[in-house]
């Protein structure tokens, strides 16, 4: 199983405002410090708050927030939300739909194996809260990222 960047970057984002609950965060901040273009994050930015996870405000004085605190956000949540395909394999999908029929659909035991395995995936996700991410590590981390940097 590999997570788009998309999710990747939706997390990053997350971790980098739970860090900064003491202000509203620009997401060209948020851009610069990961080095992500601030047109594809936007795109991030308006998922995550159709999804409760992020509250924006516009104009002087605005910026990002975490729409909740990140004890009550659920790792598996987020990656439920930003991940469009979840499938493992073709006949995984949610339609079931699939470019090429599998000769095995009637009873193969590999997609419920691999069913089994993605439950276990998301399992693991499901008992992390954004929270638990920010050990002593990444907290430092951020905020020096955030910190302003002396003009030389």
């Amino acid at each position: 199983m590999r997570l788009t960047l998309y999710t990747d970057y939706a997390l990053r984002t997350l971790l980098y405002l739970a860090v900064n609950t003491d202000r509203r965060v620009s997401i060209r901040e948020v851009a610069q410090t990961y080095g992500i273009s601030e047109n594809h994050l936007v795109k991030i930015i308006h998922h995550l708050g159709r999804g409760g996870f992020v509250q924006t405000q516009r104009g002087r004085g605005g910026g990002l927030t975490l729409g909740r605190p990140a004890e009550e956000i659920c790792v598996g949540d987020v990656v439920r939300h930003t991940e469009e395909d979840m499938a493992l394999v073709g006949c995984m999908a949610r339609n079931g739909d699939e470019a090429t029929p599998c000769l095995l659909s009637g009873g193969c035991s590999l997609r419920g194996v691999l069913g089994s395995a993605l439950d276990a995936f998301m399992g693991v996700l499901d008992k992390a809260t954004l929270a638990d991410l920010l050990q002593p590590y990444e907290r430092r981390t951020l905020a020096q990222a955030a910190a302003p940097k002396p003009q030389s």
